[in-house]
């Protein structure tokens, strides 16, 4: 998620959340849900599907919200990816047989948006191209675009740099742990002058730099902080900022046990003791009755916020 201009953040006053659901019919579309503290949601358009994919495998997942660095338009990405319509995840070999390609809407308003386009992103190799996000790139002007993509027997993350969102540099290799190892459901937010980002490897791992580019320093693990999960237990990692505060969200899918997200907060993303961390209680928080899938929270305007009310609310 790239930083708002200061009349933007100004006005700051809730946040959305594009997610899907799961594989079922209709499942594996984009869904939107509200909130004003970015811990209790709502969901709109009466728990359907605000957008389509007719393209691709008529499926997306994994969606990602971006904000244009001008204010002027927001982009939403999502994994060309239906397991619904491949008979379920058995026998789908989706990470040799998936799509290369990554889904894209264009919207002036989160209200009315373009119909999807559908680029190639992957490299020729590669067995998919799985939870695309996104993040300005200040130094170079443009953003930097990255994905999990299968290569061989391991999972690592590819990059391309685009200013449209329709021509893409060529893929390059962005992260690896190992050739036959996986990094999948990268994240990166940028706090002040530091580049923090959290990935599936086996842990949930977050590393923090000075460029996006440059080289990258492994701080902490949601282990390591104290708090006993791995990437056998949750997945999906999504950083968010809490709107007019020093605090940052951190949510988790808990994929193993079927419980949806659990967020973290933190005042400081840097820390590595965990004393700057809190998990919060169940009591603390509400995702609605949706089971909310690998998405993306966006923080929005009162005048967004309140558009998107009268247009699915």
């Amino acid at each position: 998620m790239q930083p708002l201009n200061d009349s933007t953040s100004d006005h700051l006053y809730g946040y959305l959340f594009a997610h899907f659901i799961g594989e079922q019919k209709n499942g594996e579309q984009i869904y939107f849900a509200l909130s004003k503290d970015g811990l209790h949601w709502r969901e709109l358009n009466h728990k359907q599907p605000v957008l389509y994919s007719t393209i691709g495998e008529c499926g997306v997942r994994d969606p990602f919200l971006i904000r244009s660095h001008d204010d002027s338009r927001f982009y939403l990405l999502a994994t060309d990816l239906s397991i619904y319509h491949r008979g379920g995840w058995h026998n789908t070999e989706a990470t040799v047989t998936g799509s290369h390609s990554i889904i894209i809407w264009e919207s002036f308003d989160l209200v009315n948006w373009s119909e999807p386009w559908k680029v190639e992103v992957a490299p020729k190799e590669a067995g998919c191209a799985w939870a695309p996000e996104a993040i300005y790139d200040e130094e170079n002007d443009d953003f930097l675009v990255f994905w999990a993509s299968s290569i061989g027997t391991g999972i690592h993350i590819y990059a391309s740099k685009t200013r449209d969102f329709r021509t893409f540099t060529k893929p390059e290799l962005y992260i690896t742990r190992g050739e036959d190892k996986t990094i999948i459901d990268t994240t990166i937010i940028k706090v002040k002058d530091t580049y923090y980002r959290a990935s599936g490897d086996g842990q949930i791992t977050i590393e923090k730099s000075q460029h996006l580019m440059g080289d990258w320093e492994v701080i902490s693990t949601l282990q390591s902080l104290g708090f006993g999960f791995t990437g056998e237990d949750v997945e999906g990692p999504q950083f968010f900022k809490f709107n007019g505060e020093d605090k940052w969200g951190l949510i988790v899918d808990q994929y193993a046990t079927d419980k949806g997200y659990l967020p973290f907060i933190t005042s400081d993303i840097g820390d590595t003791s965990g004393s700057k961390w809190q998990m919060l209680k169940p009591q603390a928080f509400s995702f609605g009755s949706l089971k909310k899938r690998h998405g993306t929270i966006l923080p929005i305007t009162k005048k967004e916020y309140d558009e998107i009310v009268a247009k699915w609310g």
